[in-house]
């Protein structure tokens, strides 16, 4: 694709961004397949044997737990597209039932190369290790004899066969659930009936049967079929598995108990359309033409695999203790601003603003400290904070707690509508409004997606003074050992009076739209974002220094995507650090020429988002919760503030670059879509892994003094 160069400001269209003007049609890739090819990274990390072993076997559980995430939430919404008649054309000018089919195409794909990493790559590596996933024909007797015990008393009793037959109508089949598929025959009465077994979520994916040999539960169920179906001949039988669409649809504006109406919302979650039916290569014509029925199954819904199904449980292989067939441990550090300090982080604080890098320096010794001390300081009179995603025992719940009970003023807006932690959010609310705590539930309509806390202090003069906390991950002690992330700690006025306003905003009614050092979503932040990546190209048309760089998750909005190729027809550099789905082409002469792109995947999820512009040689970086898609941009609060520390920005900026050299081992991304692994120079040398860089460089990670 080539186009020729346009003038900046050529032409008006009042229905459409003036970065549109004269733009190839083609320019936008799929978010869906884009969302896939990153799905198939992590399934090359699965299958890469230079990648300790046990850390290629949660590379697979992880590949299937995302693609489970992606049916429920992706292609239902391309289904309820269709079936709602806004079956528009994406971005990319797909219609959605294009879409679909191409979907299914790549997603059969992906599942049988997943499938085929795993028996005949990583199952004989485990095995080699001693480790042994084996199917119930290759147990000795003493194991069936032990697991005929064990089923009789640790599954029978949870197990309940449903026939299918004019007294007993087809059951329901609960998203994500696995199941078994049987046809039985009675001896006496003859005609073949068809039953199906669900195997019970509580009961471990692989069950134990001693030496680190493990045996997948639907085979133990199988073995005992008799038992089930006493008297009946047991015909065959198949394992199974559906997904459902699992978006939650609650009206605010109708609704006058949001939490209420979120748990019915989350009951339904389970009886969801179907979206996706899984099976076993093996099954027979019969028992899926059932289950095709039955369900509604289309075909292009139907996915053929070698078993196991559920390999999203192999995280139960991934954490035994075999500390050789895993990454080497990490500790993380204490902030080189910390080390040696004896005044309390308030004081610290004070003097200077404190950037952490997580998970390379302490989650524990900074954001939960930060807030434990809060809470524990008698001079702290309020606490504000949001919790998006928060661990299951999290100590700065425990914390927010302790403040309310100590009498300070603590407010908590929590995020209910937290894709898939809607119900632990619920129950964190109801804890923390028990403890007193005021709970808020943020902006009807939006969700509430930054991440932020604020603490007000009364000094020893008697005044007030605010310290706030920006991040770009949730307050999840949990998450923080494995997502990459940076935190922000504050007692700058301009912030404190920036988080003071936005809070104002989430509890009460408030349009503020100026801030001082943060720039916030919606309303603000897209405007902000276009500003800068103008001025960009005014620098570069005056031979200013002119570049941007920008780090995120996903890059899909087309209003963003569309300025950033107008800065490139300028001649701007444009360096993208994306880790899951791109919708723009890089390379494209005269459209994205000066665009790269690149993605890095490893041991930590790649989570924070960085943005960075040169500002003529003084450059100006923004830190925060924001990608760059339209739902955050346009219908959650988000939260970037801008670094102000020279240190800290040069920090960022080398970590950038550092990501985007072509001495750094990472994906990169071509005009077509196609993503290219690189991990060797062309004379065979390895190339510089970013986080084991981060890992073992004081330097990149502390601030010199």
């Amino acid at each position: 694709m080539s186009v020729e160069p346009v003038r900046i400001g050529q032409g008006a269209d009042p229905d459409r961004p003036e970065s549109a003007i004269n733009m190839p049609p083609d320019r936008f890739l799929d978010r869906e397949e884009g969302w896939l090819r990153f799905n198939q990274r992590v399934l090359e990390l699965a299958e890469d044997t230079g990648i300790p072993l046990l850390e290629r076997v949660r590379f697979l559980a992880i590949f299937a737990s995302n693609l489970d995430e992606f049916f429920m939430v992706r292609v239902a919404g391309l289904k309820r597209r269709l079936a709602t008649g806004l079956a528009v054309a994406t971005q990319s000018g797909h219609h959605p039932r294009d879409l679909l089919e191409r979907v299914a195409e790549v997603t059969h794909e992906l599942m049988l190369r997943h499938a085929e990493c795993f028996a005949h790559s990583v199952a004989p590596a485990l095995a080699e290790a001693g480790i042994r996933i084996v199917r119930w024909d290759e147990l000795d007797d003493t194991e069936r004899h032990r697991m005929r015990r064990f089923f009789r008393c640790a599954i029978y009793p949870i197990l309940t066969p449903f026939a299918v037959d004019p007294a007993h109508p087809f059951p329901h089949i609960s998203g994500r659930s696995l199941n078994l598929g049987v046809t039985v025959s009675d001896p006496e009465a003859g005609p073949h009936t068809f039953a199906r077994v669900k195997v019970p979520p509580m009961l471990s994916r692989f069950i134990e049967l001693g030496g680190e040999r493990f045996v997948p539960v639907e085979d133990v169920i199988a073995a005992h079929l008799a038992q089930l179906f006493e008297g009946m001949e047991v015909l065959e039988h198949h394992a199974f598995r559906v997904t459902r669409n699992a978006d939650l649809e609650v009206d605010e504006d109708e609704t006058d108990d949001l939490v209420q109406s979120l748990e019915n919302e989350l009951l339904r979650r389970r009886f969801g359309p179907l979206v996706r039916l899984e099976v076993e290569e093996t099954i027979s014509d019969a028992v899926l033409r059932i289950l095709r029925h039955e369900l509604g199954a289309e075909e292009r819904e139907i996915f053929r695999v070698p078993g196991p199904l559920s390999l999203a449980g192999l995280d139960q292989i991934a954490d035994l203790d075999r500390a050789e067939l895993k990454y080497p441990p990490m500790v993380p550090v204490e902030p080189r601003d910390l080390q040696g300090r004896t005044e309390d982080l308030f004081e610290l604080i004070r003097e200077r603003e404190l950037l952490v890098h997580h998970p390379y320096e302490s989650f524990v010794a900074t954001t939960e400290r930060f807030l434990a001390l809060a809470a524990a300081d008698p001079r702290v009179v309020a606490i504000k904070q949001t919790l998006y995603r928060t661990s299951g025992d999290s100590p700065i719940v425990r914390s927010l707690i302790e403040a309310a009970r100590a009498g300070k003023e603590v407010v908590v807006l929590v995020e209910l509508k937290a894709r898939f932690d809607e119900q632990q959010n619920i129950q964190w609310a109801r804890t923390l409004e028990d403890a007193g705590c005021h709970v808020v539930y943020g902006v009807v309509g939006l969700k509430t997606h930054c991440k932020l806390a604020l603490v007000v202090r009364r000094e020893g003069d008697g005044t007030l003074l605010r310290y706030g906390h920006i991040g770009t991950g949730n307050y999840n002690s949990s998450t923080a050992r494995v997502y990459e992330d940076f935190g922000l700690f504050s007692a700058d006025p301009e912030v404190g009076e920036d988080l003071s306003d936005l809070f104002n905003h989430l509890t009460g009614f408030s349009r503020k739209s100026h801030y001082r050092r943060l720039s916030v979503a919606p309303g603000g932040l897209r405007s902000d974002l276009m500003a800068q990546i103008h001025q960009e190209m005014d620098n570069a048309a005056r031979s200013e220094p002119a570049r941007i760089r920008i780090k995120v998750n996903s890059l899909v909005d087309e209003d963003i995507i569309d300025a950033l190729y107008e800065a490139s027809r300028v001649g701007v550099p444009i360096d993208l650090w994306v880790r899951g789905a791109c919708a723009l082409r890089p390379g494209i002469p005269g459209l994205s020429e000066t665009i790269q792109v690149r993605s890095i995947l490893g041991r930590f999820l790649e989570h924070s988002r960085i943005v960075v512009f040169e500002n003529s040689g003084d450059p100006r970086v923004w830190l925060g919760s924001a990608d760059l898609m339209p739902r955050n941009l346009d219908r959650r609060v988000e939260a970037l503030v801008r670094v102000a520390d020279p240190d800290q920005t040069r920090r960022l900026v080398e970590l950038m670059d550092l990501a985007m050299a072509d001495t750094t081992a990472s994906w990169r991304l071509g005009p077509s879509g196609t993503w290219t692994r690189a991990t060797h120079d062309a004379g065979g040398e390895a190339l510089l892994d970013v986080q084991n860089t981060l890992r073992g460089d004081r330097h990149l990670r502390a601030v010199d003094g």
